[in-house]
């Protein structure tokens, strides 16, 4: 159903829209509240961190990566339950695939803070 709303109507309508999505997500998604949790944590341990701003925000925004991969994730997960409950070869595959996103982006983040963290670490022996 495409909307026929323009201009900052549908602006406004889509922070609604992507509002009503993080509710349902948060409610009905244990995976996505312990994702922000495990982000908030670290963004609170990149206040004490000694890097610069710029590698601040570059560590934060690879949480939100985490968080983009989850969401993805979810969307993939309740298409296909909405398609059909029932076991199916195909389902399995996609729900496997969006883990696999998942933990990707986690694998990635680690990756990245852990170089970060080496780089300070040098400096400091």
């Amino acid at each position: 159903m495409k909307s026929t709303d323009t201009g900052i109507t549908r602006i406004l309508k889509a922070f609604t829209y992507s509002y009503e999505g993080f509710k349902a997500a948060y409610v009905s998604e244990a995976a996505f509240r312990q994702d922000i949790a495990f982000c908030i944590i670290c963004s609170i341990l990149l206040f004490f961190f000694p890097s610069s701003t710029s590698e601040k925000i570059y560590l934060a925004s690879v949480l939100l990566l985490i968080l983009i991969a989850e969401l993805i994730n979810t969307a993939i997960e309740t298409l296909v339950d909405r398609i059909s409950p029932e076991y199916n070869k195909l389902s399995k595959k996609a729900k496997d695939i969006g883990s696999l996103i998942v933990l990707l982006a986690f694998v990635y983040a680690i990756m990245q803070w852990w170089s970060v963290f080496l780089y300070y670490i040098k400096l400091f022996l």
